[in-house]
């Protein structure tokens, strides 16, 4: 039996630490050592995947312990969410579970637990095109959140210090900072990797294989293997599922994480800097000449060996300042600047809510406004954009012009508002009466004077430029 193991773990490769490994083996002292130069696996390695999976044959005893099965409802019912199939949602489920958790680890424990269809969801990406959310019931994210937390104690403390997503205590900002070294070393070539589909293409056998080379408790192996493989209904159709780890279930990202973990590993065995968060990677490299070696060599190490496609359309070699990661471009000199896509996409949000044809206050529009732009800054603060949003939010006010004199409705009503705000009768006639359309009045002098800083700052308008110089920070 150990013996057919080791064949297949030639094949292949993990990485991490499990909370059951001995003291001095392997994981305990964290050196990567998935593989050799040569490109075989080491057997070291190989030795401490056995050890490992001796310490844990009976992990599915602490996923179904009373404890950890409360812990992973009350998440569960922290995070909230729609009902899966059942239509059972978070609060209604609030009554099953305190009648029903015994029978619930009875049936985790003899293996009769059946994970429920999943609900097929689209929702549209910023750049086009359609991104599948898979919805389980919240039984089934209970019980998923239970397998995450006992996994990710064991996996999470050895994975790539150079791995952002998805794991506690690490953020997109420390993911930023890190990329603002690199560069500031003089690393300003970038090998953009775009992973084609990532968490709709992972390869279910492998991925079990992956866990099975650390985790000795075959019950649990065969439990994450019906959830993966669990059919997803769309548009009415069960369709059944034979690779991925849809987004929308507690334990997709820690999968996700547990895959591309073997990719940090092979990256830092060739001394290279990088960045990744989720599946979303970034090379840093001195010169055009090893961009183009490092992206022919990783891309055929993604293809071939961890059995993924890397969309080619998509990825690329760019100078920093080219870069869009998570939301920004990277400057020259290790600085932060907001991407054209992000600008792009901001402009768009607030061109929704400023329509002039929206039945909503002008209070609301700027409540609104505020809430989106307040998360909005607090999330791009490390960004140089001090010119960039001078430019947005003198069209953000001219838009905001356009709406609350569009709210007059007659020529009368324009006179009289332009009026109370203290502008002189001839001038708001002539402006009432030009037969300009709404987006060039907007410019005229008599909004000007009457809808100046001051009336904004009355109004209770958020102001852009004003709250960056507050919440703008740099270095990271």
């Amino acid at each position: 039996m150990q013996k057919g193991r080791k064949q297949l773990d030639s094949q292949m490769n993990p990485a991490g630490q499990g909370e059951y490994a001995a003291n001095n083996d392997l994981f305990a002292t964290g050196v990567p050592v998935w593989y050799e130069k040569s490109g075989k696996v080491n057997p070291e390695w190989l030795s401490s995947c056995e050890g490992e999976r001796n310490h844990t044959t009976e992990l599915l005893e602490r996923i179904v312990a009373y404890r950890n099965l409360e812990s992973a409802y009350k998440q569960v019912r922290k995070n909230g969410g729609s009902a899966g199939v059942d239509g059972m949602n978070v609060k209604d489920f609030k009554k099953w579970y305190i009648q029903n958790w015994k029978e619930l680890q009875r049936e985790l424990l003899t293996g009769s637990y059946a994970p429920q269809m999943v609900k097929g969801v689209e929702i549209p990406k910023p750049n086009g095109g359609v991104r599948q959310l898979g919805i389980p019931t919240v039984r089934d994210r209970v019980v998923q959140q239970a397998i995450k937390q006992v996994l990710q104690q064991m996996y999470d403390p050895k994975f790539s210090p150079h791995s952002y997503g998805f794991r506690p205590g690490r953020s997109t900002h420390q993911a930023l900072k890190r990329c603002c070294e690199i560069v500031k070393g003089g690393k300003s070539r970038v090998v953009d990797i775009d992973l084609e589909k990532f968490f709709d293409k992972v390869n279910h056998q492998r991925l079990l294989w992956l866990l099975g080379t650390r985790i000795g408790d075959q019950r649990l192996l065969h439990l994450i293997s019906k959830i993966l493989k669990t059919d997803i209904l769309k548009g009415g159709l069960a369709e059944q599922r034979i690779q991925g780890t849809p987004q929308g279930s507690p334990l997709s990202p820690l999968l996700s994480n547990i895959v591309l973990d073997e990719l940090d590993q092979e990256l830092s065995r060739r001394g290279l800097s990088f960045v990744r968060y989720a599946d979303d990677l970034q090379i840093f490299v001195g010169s055009e000449k090893a961009a183009t070696r490092v992206l022919e060599s990783i891309t055929t190490f993604i293809e071939d060996r961890m059995k993924l496609r890397v969309n080619r359309d998509k990825s690329g070699i760019k100078p920093c300042h080219e870069v869009n990661f998570l939301g920004h471009s990277l400057l020259r000199g290790g600085k932060l600047g907001l991407s054209p896509k992000s600008e792009a996409r901001l402009k768009e949000k607030l061109k929704r809510i400023t329509q002039r044809n929206r039945g909503v206050s002008f209070e609301q529009i700027l409540k609104e406004l505020k809430t989106t732009l307040h998360g909005w800054l607090l999330y791009f603060r490390h960004a140089q954009m001090k010119s960039k949003l001078a430019k947005i939010e003198g069209w953000l006010r001219r838009r905001l012009k356009c709406f609350r004199l569009k709210q007059c409705k007659r020529a009368i009503g324009i006179v009289r508002f332009l009026m109370k705000l203290g502008v002189e009768k001839t001038l708001s006639w002539r402006t009432a009466l030009s037969g300009k359309g709404w987006w060039r009045l907007s410019n005229s002098p008599a909004l000007g004077i009457g809808m100046n800083n001051q009336w904004f700052i009355e109004q209770g308008y958020y102001g852009l430029a004003e709250n960056y110089r507050m919440v703008h920070r740099n270095p990271l």
